[in-house]
């Protein structure tokens, strides 16, 4: 059942770093006080809580809320214990408050760009404190309408930390619950970093305790955690470099997004520096801090450096040895196309398996495992095949399924053919600069066979992330390059380029025209 596991790639998706004592990461006063709070509060409502369930999950996160809460539909007796705040790493220090501060960015640049098209905004100041005051406020009201969410759905929650007692038991503080099944879902965590000096870094939980913009920062990392955290910084002021072991960021991705990205970068002034593994960072008397390579180089003066270089499963700290539950080598829970794990009536999803790590796989995994348990579906199970995800760098990057390595991989080259487009989006058409300095589109779709059927789609540009969705549905569903020609374009549009690509209309040898 491993073998038909993929090990999942960085993800925003986690909760702390500060498990293992090779990391000194320091949580803030305010976080650790809440997470006291919580246990407080917990302790005192499991004494009187129920002792069995039909199910309990472990996890409060969006795949274990959705599958609870899916469950409870079907009538049956359900529990959530979590540790933490309600909604997971994706609503308190994931999708959410990062989408939060993509936006800004996004304004940011807006503004920046404004005098492009005849505006003349002036001195726009920008108040980090004030930002993170409402994205905080937001995300408390999201753990809010969360804990609602459970109990309007009938489901238990219990607060503590949750450790397998048995198979089908697990201790929460100083009270035991048994049930029928148990759901593992309690997701990942950053992975402390492997070189010296990690106490004076933070990393991508510690990025949304900034209180204010930092001067200069380096990012340290490739995937596509370092390149939005790195892009936020950037566009809301921060000196920002990052720092990529490889020769280029997002190195899993298609050549063409890490190339365009790479080359959007230079062109907006993002420092970035490839090959280049850290050995250390240090701190010096005035409190700034130096990041020292493994060539020698030392790059100083940088009163930030965010560590961004994975995540791992958070399956160490729930007692899996007392119910036998497997794991493979890095600590991902082993489980098979319906979310089971080798004990009977113990499920794993979401980050703590490590195939596909993205918030909307982990809910529809969920959803499906309640289907099956609860609902008389028997075969229900998620489809974690073409899941289209979206990188908010800036600009955005959304993709679907094989690369055009990846395809050539799998199919051959022989049956790989490529449809590329690049282009001005037309915001920025009259701009009064030289067309070659203009920001650019880049889109490709990969095919295979003679019926030219879709399995790869990939885009950066403006809109990106808005514009993947509806793709998406089209390929899950089997489209051809001739299924993309037979939707008329809508114009003037980015995203019409899928439908318009050359040559139009004589693709594929089934094409009905």
């Amino acid at each position: 059942r491993a073998s038909s596991m993929r090990a999942g790639g960085a993800s925003l998706l986690g909760l702390s770093l500060v498990a293992l004592p090779m990391a000194a990461w320091a949580l803030t006063a305010r976080t650790a006080a809440s997470t006291r709070r919580g246990l407080r509060a917990g302790a005192a409502s499991l004494t009187s809580a129920a002792e069995h369930f039909d199910y309990l999950v472990i996890g409060g996160g969006s795949g274990g809320v959705a599958s609870a809460r899916r469950a409870a539909g079907y009538g049956a007796k359900v529990a959530v214990v979590e540790k933490a705040r309600l909604g997971g790493t994706c609503v308190n220090v994931g999708c959410v408050p990062k989408k939060v501060m993509f936006n800004a960015a996004s304004i940011q640049e807006t503004i920046h760009e404004a005098k492009h098209l005849g505006f003349d905004v002036g001195s726009a100041r920008f108040d980090w404190n004030i930002l993170k005051r409402l994205r905080d406020n937001y995300v408390k009201r999201l753990n809010g309408i969360y804990e609602n969410m459970l109990g309007n759905s009938g489901v238990q929650y219990l607060t503590g930390e949750a450790v397998f007692a048995s198979p089908n038991s697990v201790a929460v503080g100083d009270q035991e619950y048994s049930a029928e099944h148990i759901l593992i879902a309690v997701g990942g965590e950053p992975t402390p970093p492997p070189f010296e000096g990690v106490e004076h870094c933070i990393n991508s939980d510690g990025f949304f305790d900034l209180e204010d913009t930092p001067g200069r920062v380096a990012v340290i990392g490739a995937g596509y955690i370092a390149v939005e955290l790195a892009g936020v910084l950037h566009s809301l002021g921060a000196d920002t470099t990052l720092l990529c072991r490889g020769e280029r960021p997002l190195r899993k991705f298609d050549m063409m997004l890490q190339e365009s990205l790479v080359e959007e970068m230079q062109r907006q002034g993002l420092g970035l520096r490839g090959g280049s593994t850290p050995k250390a960072v240090t701190k010096a008397d005035d409190g700034t801090f130096s990041v020292h390579l493994e060539d020698g180089t030392v790059l100083d003066s940088f009163d930030q450096v965010v560590v961004a270089t994975g995540r791992r499963p958070l399956s160490y700290k729930i007692g899996l040895d007392n119910a036998g539950v497997a794991m493979d080598a890095k600590g991902y829970i082993q489980v098979d196309e319906f979310q089971n794990t080798n004990v009977p009536n113990v499920y794993a999803l979401g980050d703590v398996c490590g195939k596909v790590e993205l918030t909307p796989m982990a809910i529809a995994a969920g959803r499906r495992l309640a289907d099956r348990l609860f609902g008389g579906i028997p075969d229900a199970k998620a489809d974690y095949d073409m899941v289209p995800t979206v990188i908010f760098s800036h600009p955005p990057i959304g993709t679907i399924g094989l690369s055009e390595a990846e395809a050539v991989e799998e199919y051959g080259a022989d049956d790989v053919k490529v449809y590329t487009s690049r282009f001005t989006n037309l915001l920025y058409g009259p701009w009064d600069l030289d067309p070659a300095d203009k920001p650019k589109t880049n889109m490709k779709v990969v095919c295979v066979g003679p019926e030219e059927r879709v399995v790869g789609l990939h885009v950066i540009g403006l809109g990106a992330d808005e514009m993947l969705q509806g793709f998406g549905v089209a390929m899950k569903l089997g489209c051809t390059k001739a299924d993309l020609d037979k939707c008329v374009a809508i114009h003037p549009t980015a995203s019409e380029e899928f439908v318009t690509l050359a040559p139009w209309g004589l693709s594929g040898a089934k094409a009905k025209l």
